[in-house]
């Protein structure tokens, strides 16, 4: 069980993302208005996926109209005790606050029980 503060601001998850490189940790925006999960180029490129090579390009909706990004599956993807193998990422410069590096979006919590606790502060996955 992760803990937030629910008088303030978004709610941030630690993650912990593998490459083909290396592996690191990254914050990003708990977002159920988010389809898929998003990072940064460079958290991706920091992991050993550069997005410009990427095989795969998907079209996303944003608050600047419709993107074609590149999507990538990262070898390992942890986050709130749940771990995904070959998840796919969108990649996408997203404009946002100081230490977030992406969106967790539904496609992390599909099939799961997702459960905010907004009076304790509280967010479980089973």
């Amino acid at each position: 069980m992760d803990v937030f503060t629910p008088g303030q601001g978004p709610i941030a998850v630690q993650v912990a993302l593998s490459g083909p490189v290396a592996a690191t940790w990254a914050r990003l925006i708990l977002d159920t208005g988010a389809t898929s999960t998003i990072i940064k180029p460079d958290v991706s490129i920091a992991i050993g996926y550069d997005p410009d090579f990427a095989a795969e390009r998907v079209s996303v909706t944003t608050v600047d109209g419709i993107r074609v990004v590149p999507r990538l599956h990262l070898n390992r993807f942890t986050a709130l005790g749940q771990h995904r193998l070959a998840f796919p990422v969108v990649c996408h410069p997203l404009q946002t606050a100081d230490g977030i590096q992406g969106l967790l979006g539904l496609d992390f919590f599909r099939g799961t029980l997702l459960t905010v606790d907004f009076v304790r502060g509280q967010i479980e996955v089973c």
